[in-house]
């Protein structure tokens, strides 16, 4: 490709866009304007990067945690004091639904400006970030379908087709897989995207730059999504997509994980954190804690990343009087006290005439169950669950380290790789125990767990044992591993309960009106997010439903079913 910029007035001018960004202090702001020498697209991919992961406020809150992290089942909403029960986003909202909608739907548009720039012909023309902008694509458009479902993927962002066609899920997914493969054979043995101003250096969030690390995250996604399809109804490229994949280098404990490090200096209003929700409304009401799923699970199997995933509870005296309002008054008082004995709980209880006191001491590890409903949050208070830690609550502004935005983790191509020999799959090779432990030592040096920690819970804990038990016992544990690394990625943890049915206690649904929310699904688990308003304006929507469903949130989607 050619590498002469012929760089536009429009252009220069369009760099001050990111001007909040500390990457580009990099940039000569000259009053003469800008030389060639001077413009490089690696100015344009920090926004297009930290967009998809670590998007502004408004859908970090709506997206993330009101939908993608509800449905992942690992943070939960529903205490005294909260401002919503548990059960928001099992119930419809528009607004909301049109926040997340409105984000995904949107990105394409930065995906496409930067892409535009790079591709051949284009005004900063860069054949390595044409293959960075086609990975990139990739991972946006996995998240977008699988929270979707049908999407326009084939006419979208085409020149002169302003209604494009929507798309089957196989169809995105084989198209990302081609353009995954192009990807990759663009980068061959290249290492840099180029020398000085062309070179992506620390303007690439994700990679840093390092081409053969991009290659490994494209390989890596290809294995993914092909497992992911793996067995769905007219499915006929997964096995061979996984087969390449396995074929070529992947993540691993040599390249580590592709993680985006928070940015503190970027408003909230352009890139957000968890923390930005959590620290800026004052009081408990826009906090949340952390399920009893997740905290159980880490609990019981003596899983070091507990304390670095939450906090232990505050703890203190609970009073509950009966006053003769709620008739269901017992069953919500048992409900907390089952849940205290499922986290093998220290706690007292003392029943003096209309009243029941909980003595909960400080110190434990107690999550609070998902999805309960607005009437039983008077009995659920705050000290008296797990909040999360101080890396994911972490403030703006305090320049200290916080929680990683996942991308794509080593972790997960060790899990993917175990799962493939289990199931004898073409290509697979390798012992699935030691792809498994490696596969968890990687997923907690994410969290800064000690390598002596790591090796101590594999050699000790039957949860990170595959060497025994049935099938479909080996895959239970894979599944559990992958959700525990997708801590904080709610959209990939959405996706592996809806793929595996692991944790079975969470895709099992609830049933209980008296202490859950049964919402829109009549307590069904969400499989999908419904569209949002404006969809429908595509004539081409109308095709959707009788392909792929009611557009409800109960409709499982195609890798799905």
């Amino acid at each position: 490709m050619r590498k002469q910029k012929n760089i536009l007035l429009g252009l220069i001018c369009s760099v001050t866009i990111f001007s909040c960004t500390k990457s580009f202090d990099e940039i000569n702001t000259d009053q003469n304007g800008f030389l060639s020498d001077e413009v490089s697209a690696k100015f344009f991919l920090t926004d297009t990067q930290y967009k998809l992961y670590s998007p502004d406020r408004f859908p970090y809150w709506r997206a993330h945690l009101i939908h993608a992290d509800r449905f992942a089942g690992q943070f939960t909403f529903g205490f005294s004091g909260c401002w919503w029960s548990d059960g928001l986003g099992y119930t419809y909202d528009t607004g909301y639904t049109d926040a997340a909608y409105g984000w995904l739907a949107g990105y394409l548009g930065n995906l496409k400006g930067f892409t535009d720039f790079v591709k051949e012909g284009g005004e900063l023309e860069n054949e390595y970030m044409y293959a960075m902008a086609l990975i990139m694509k990739g991972l946006y458009y996995q998240m977008y379908t699988e929270t979707f479902g049908m999407v326009p993927y084939t006419e979208a962002g085409v020149e002169g087709i302003l209604t494009p066609k929507y798309d089957t899920q196989q169809v995105i997914y084989k198209g990302i897989i081609t353009e995954l493969d192009e990807a990759m054979a663009i980068i061959g043995s290249e290492e840099r995207t180029g020398l000085g101003v062309d070179d992506a250096g620390s303007n690439d969030l994700y990679c840093g730059g390092d081409l053969q690390k991009w290659k490994k995250l494209a390989n890596t996604l290809k294995l993914r999504i092909g497992m992911r399809a793996l067995g769905a109804d007219g499915d006929d490229f997964a096995a061979t997509a996984i087969s390449e994949a396995l074929a070529a280098p992947l993540l691993d404990d040599a390249t580590g994980s592709v993680v985006m490090e928070k940015d503190f200096v970027i408003d909230q209003w352009a890139a957000a954190a968890y923390g930005d929700v959590w620290h800026n409304f004052g009081g408990t009401g826009s906090k949340w804690t952390v399920s009893n799923i997740l905290i159980n699970m880490l609990q019981d199997n003596n899983d070091p990343r507990l304390s670095v995933y939450a906090n232990p509870i505050v703890g203190g005296s609970f009073v509950y009087v009966n006053d003769g309002s709620d008739p269901n008054f017992q069953t919500r008082v048992d409900f907390v006290v089952a849940t205290l004995d499922r986290a093998g709980a220290d706690y007292t209880v003392t029943v003096n005439g209309n009243e029941t006191t909980i003595e909960v001491p400080g110190g434990q590890y107690i999550g609070l169950p998902t999805r309960v409903n607005g009437d039983i949050m008077p009995y659920i208070r705050y000290d008296m669950f797990s909040l999360p830690s101080e890396m994911v609550t972490q403030q703006k502004g305090s320049q200290v380290d916080a929680y990683p935005e996942i991308v794509l983790t080593s972790a997960e191509s060790y899990f993917l790789q175990a799962e493939a020999v289990l199931n004898g799959l073409q290509g697979a090779s390798g012992d699935a125990q030691d792809l498994f432990a490696k596969g968890i030592k990687e997923a907690m040096r994410i969290w800064g767990v000690s390598d002596g920690d790591a090796d101590t819970y594999i050699a000790t804990e039957a949860a990170a044992d595959i060497t025994v038990g049935t099938l479909d016992e080996k895959l239970e544990k894979i599944a559990h591993q992958r959700w525990l690394v997708s801590y904080t990625d709610g959209f990939e943890a959405w996706a592996v309960v809806r793929d595996t049915g692991y944790p079975a206690e969470l895709a099992a649904g609830v049933t209980d009106p008296v202490i859950y929310e049964l919402g829109t699904l009549n307590g069904a688990y969400p499989q999908r997010l419904r569209y949002g308003s404006g969809a429908q304006d595509n004539p081409n929507f109308s095709a959707v439903a009788p392909i792929q469903g009611a557009n409800v949130q109960g409709t499982k989607l195609w890798f799905a079913k």
